[in-house]
C-alpha cells in the first residue's frame, strides 16, 4: 500500500512535522521521525480532521466576534440612552452665527466652544495591503505588531506557523480585525496593467493574421539550414534596397500571405518563453532527418509543443541522401502520437531537402493550410499587446528589443510596459533593415526608446502615456524586489530543513574548478552522496572563475555554487549576494564531499562565515628594500582593512592567501582605505604579485545558528 510521509502530511497541513507526529502518536499511530510512512488513507483521513478542526475553530472564532460585536454595540445603545439629554431651544428669529463669522474676542470664550458631542466625528477605518503569498513576518509588520503575537494568534486559531510561513487569507482577516484593521487585497501591478488591456473584442473587428511559428528538432536534422533556405527563397521578394539583417523574428511571403518565424535557438527558448507565461507560437515545425530517425530531442521537442498545445507539421529532411527512409520516421513519429494525415491522423507531413531546396514552398503551404485550419484572428485597431523574442543593450543604440505584436498595432510615439522596464517607441526596425511607422499582429520589429533591457519572453503592453508606464513600471520593480526577498533559495546550511519539509528532492549543483582534472574527481564524489531522500546532482561543470552566467544559472535552477580552487568575479560576486545564491570556495576536495555530507544530514554548523570586505586591483609593483615588494593598488569594491585577511587571485584562480603585512596612503600608515580610493599593500611572505592581480579582502565572523 502506498505511504505518505510525516513531513508530506506536515508540508500540506502548513505546520511542523513534530506536532503531526505528537497528533498521529496521540490517535494510537506509531511514528517515530519527519521520514516513518502512514499509509495513504489513514493519512488523508488525518489531514481531512485537522482541515475539517481548522475550519470549526475559525467559525468559532468569528462567531464569538460577532457576538462580542454585538454586545458592544448594545452598551453603547444603553450608555447614550443614560447621557442627559441636550436641552432643546426654540430656534429664534434672530439671525445665527456661525463660529467663523464671531468676532476674534468671542471664538476664545469658553461658551462658543463647540463639543466634541456637537461635533461627531465618522470613525475611519484604519485598512492594511494584504497580497497572497504574505508571509506571517510581512503580515505582523503591516499591523505594527511583534511577529511572534501573530503566531500566538494562529496557534488560537489551530494553525501552526513559523515566521517565514505564508499566512492564509482567511486567518490574516480574522486576525486584522482583532487588531481594529480591515485588510484589502493589493493589487498587482501585473494585473493591473493587464486589465488596462484586456478589453472584450467585436467578433466583427477581428481579421486574419499571419501565423507564428517555431522550428524544432535534433541537433544536426538541418533546423537552421531549412531557416536559410527558407529566408534565400524570400529575398527575391523583398524590397529593392532593403538592407537584410538579423533579428530573432522575420516574415517570408508566400501567394499574397505571410508566415513570421522566430529564429530562436529551437527548444530551449520555446520552453522558457512559456515558462514565463508567454504563449507565443501558432505552430511547431518538427525537423527530423530521414537518414536517421526519431532521437531525443526530437522526442523532447514533441513533448515541449504536446504540452504548449501546438500543432505540429513535420518536415522530413535530408530526402537526398541514399539511405533516405521517410516511411520509418512516419512510422517512428506515430509511436510518439505525432500522425500523419494520410493514416488518419492530424499531422501535415512534407518530405524536403533543405540542401538542394526541395520541398521548401511545399513546406511553407502546409504551414499556411495548417493555419486556415486554425483560423487565426487578431483585432488590429487597438493598443498593441506583444511578446519579447529577443533583447540587448546596444552600445549605440541604448536597450533594443524584438517584439512579436500578438494584438493591435504598435506605433512610433506609443508608450509601453514590458517586463519591468517601460519605454515609448522612438523609433521601429523590421527584419529587412527598413525603418517602419507601425507594426500589426503577427509581425516583428526591432524597437528602440526602452528604458531599460527586458527579459526574451517579457509581455509589451501599450499604455495611455508615459507616465503610466513609468509608475506601473516602477511597481513591477518593487513587486520584483519582494519577490526575489521572500524567495528561498537553496544553501547548504538550508537544504536539510528544505528535504526536511518535503520542499527539496534533489540539490543542484554548479561547480567550477582550476583545472580539469578536478572536476571527474569532484562530481563522482558529490553524485555518491545521493541519498533516497534527496539526489545530489552536478547541472553545470567548468574550469574558471565563477561567472555572472553562473549565478544566474544558479537562480534559474535553485542551485549552489561551489568553486575548487576559484573565486567569483567582482560583479558575480554582487550579484550573487543581490541575488542570496549561495557560494561556497574551497582548497581542500575532501572539506567540498564533507560539507555537502554533513548539510544533507543537518549537521552542518553555520557557526562560522566568511564575510567580503572589498576587491583591490593591482595597478604596480614596487620592490622595496628589506621590506620586498609592495603592490600599488586601486580599491573597485568595498574597502580594504589593515587587520583583514587577504588571497590573491590571478584570472579567478587562488594562488595565494595570507594577512596583510603593510597598507599605507602616501607613505602614512593607514588602518583602512574604501573604494575609489589608492593605497600601497605588502602581503606577509609573498612578493610573487604582479600587475592585473586583483587582492580578494575578507575576514570570519561568528554568526548565530539559526533556530
Amino acid at each position: 500500500m502506498k505511504k505518505m510521509r510525516v513531513y508530506e502530511i506536515a508540508r500540506k497541513l502548513n505546520t511542523k512535522s513534530n506536532v503531526v507526529i505528537k497528533k498521529l502518536n496521540d490517535m494510537g499511530i506509531n511514528v517515530k521521525s519527519n521520514f516513518s510512512g502512514v499509509d495513504a488513507e489513514t493519512a488523508q483521513k488525518f489531514i481531512d480532521e485537522w482541515n475539517k478542526s481548522k475550519k470549526e475553530v475559525i467559525k468559532e472564532v468569528k462567531a464569538k466576534k460577532k457576538e462580542e460585536k454585538k454586545t458592544k454595540k448594545k452598551e453603547k445603545e444603553v450608555s447614550e440612552e443614560k447621557k442627559p439629554k441636550p436641552l432643546k431651544y426654540k430656534q429664534s428669529k434672530q439671525k445665527i452665527f456661525r463660529e467663523d463669522t464671531l468676532p476674534q474676542k468671542f471664538k476664545k470664550r469658553k461658551k462658543y466652544k463647540k463639543t466634541k458631542a456637537e461635533t461627531p466625528q465618522e470613525e475611519e477605518t484604519k485598512s492594511i495591503e494584504f497580497s497572497k503569498g504574505m508571509t506571517v513576518f510581512e503580515f505582523a509588520g503591516k499591523l505594527g505588531v511583534d511577529f511572534s503575537d501573530i503566531l500566538g494568534k494562529l496557534f488560537e486559531l489551530g494553525v501552526m506557523a513559523r515566521k517565514n510561513d505564508v499566512i492564509d487569507e482567511e486567518a490574516a482577516r480574522i486576525i486584522a480585525e482583532e487588531y481594529g484593521f480591515e485588510i484589502e487585497e493589493k493589487q498587482e501591478a501585473s494585473k493591473e496593467a493587464e486589465e488596462l488591456f484586456d478589453i472584450e473584442d467585436n467578433p466583427e473587428d477581428l481579421l486574419e493574421r499571419p501565423p507564428i511559428v517555431t522550428v524544432m528538432g535534433h541537433v544536426d536534422h538541418g533546423k537552421t539550414s531549412i531557416l536559410d533556405a527558407i529566408k534565400s527563397t524570400n529575398i527575391a521578394q523583398r524590397e529593392a534596397g532593403g538592407i537584410t539583417q538579423h533579428i530573432a523574428a522575420y516574415s517570408v511571403k508566400i501567394e499574397g500571405k505571410y508566415i513570421t518565424f522566430l529564429d530562436t535557438p529551437g527548444h530551449e527558448a520555446f520552453t522558457e518563453m512559456r515558462a514565463r507565461g508567454a504563449q507565443i507560437t501558432d505552430i511547431v515545425v518538427l525537423v527530423v532527418a530521414a537518414d536517421d530517425g526519431v532521437m531525443p530531442q526530437t522526442i523532447e521537442a514533441i513533448n515541449h509543443a504536446k504540452a504548449a498545445d501546438v500543432p505540429i507539421v513535420v518536415a522530413i529532411n535530408k530526402i537526398d541522401k541514399p539511405n533516405a527512409n521517410p516511411e520509418k520516421v512516419k512510422q517512428e513519429l506515430s509511436n510518439y502520437g505525432v500522425v500523419p494525415e494520410e493514416w488518419g491522423g492530424n499531422n501535415l507531413f512534407v518530405n524536403v531537402s533543405a540542401k538542394k531546396r526541395i520541398g521548401i514552398d511545399d513546406l511553407l503551404e502546409a504551414i499556411l493550410l495548417q493555419a486556415e485550419m486554425m483560423e487565426l484572428k487578431a483585432n488590429p485597431n487597438k493598443r498593441a499587446k506583444g511578446v519579447v523574442v529577443e533583447a540587448k543593450l546596444d552600445k549605440n543604440r541604448g536597450p533594443v528589443a524584438t517584439v512579436v505584436v500578438k494584438e493591435g498595432t504598435l506605433k512610433q510615439g506609443d508608450a509601453f510596459i514590458v517586463g519591468v522596464q517601460y519605454g515609448k517607441v522612438r523609433a521601429m526596425v523590421d527584419d529587412k533593415g527598413k525603418k517602419i511607422k507601425q507594426v500589426g499582429p503577427s509581425f516583428a520589429a526591432e524597437i528602440l526608446g526602452l528604458q531599460g533591457v527586458p527579459e526574451p519572453g517579457d509581455t509589451l503592453i501599450v499604455v495611455s502615456d508615459e507616465k503610466k508606464a513609468k509608475e506601473i513600471a516602477l511597481k513591477r520593480q518593487e513587486e520584483l524586489k519582494q519577490a526575489i526577498l521572500n524567495q528561498r533559495s537553496v544553501s547548504l546550511e538550508n537544504i536539510f530543513e528544505q528535504i526536511e519539509g518535503g520542499e527539496v528532492k534533489e540539490l543542484p549543483v554548479i561547480l567550477k574548478t582550476d583545472v580539469f582534472g578536478s572536476i571527474e574527481a569532484i562530481k563522482n564524489a558529490l553524485i555518491k552522496l545521493s541519498t533516497d531522500e534527496v539526489t545530489v546532482k552536478v547541472i553545470h561543470a567548468a574550469v574558471g572563475a565563477i561567472t555572472k552566467t553562473d549565478i544566474n544559472l544558479a537562480k534559474a535552477s535553485n542551485a549552489v555554487v561551489i568553486g575548487f580552487n576559484v573565486r567569483p568575479t567582482q560583479e558575480a560576486l554582487k550579484l550573487a549576494n543581490d541575488l542570496k545564491i549561495d557560494v561556497r570556495t574551497y582548497k581542500v576536495i575532501y572539506d567540498i564531499v564533507d560539507d555537502v555530507k554533513k548539510s544533507l544530514s543537518g549537521l552542518l554548523s553555520p557557526e562560522e562565515k566568511e564575510e567580503i570586505l572589498g576587491r583591490v586591483e593591482v595597478r604596480q609593483t614596487f620592490k622595496v628594500p628589506r621590506v620586498g615588494v609592495v603592490a600599488g593598488c586601486y580599491v573597485t569594491y568595498g574597502k580594504i582593512a589593515r587587520n583583514a585577511k587577504v588571497r590573491v587571485l590571478r584570472d579567478g584562480v587562488i594562488i595565494h592567501e595570507g594577512n596583510i603585512a603593510s597598507l599605507k596612503r602616501f607613505k602614512e600608515d593607514v588602518s583602512e582605505v574604501q573604494q575609489g580610493y589608492e593605497c600601497g599593500v605588502g602581503i606577509e611572505a609573498f612578493n610573487d604579485i604582479k600587475e592585473g592581480d586583483v587582492i580578494e579582502v575578507y575576514r570570519i565572523v561568528k554568526v548565530e545558528r539559526e533556530l
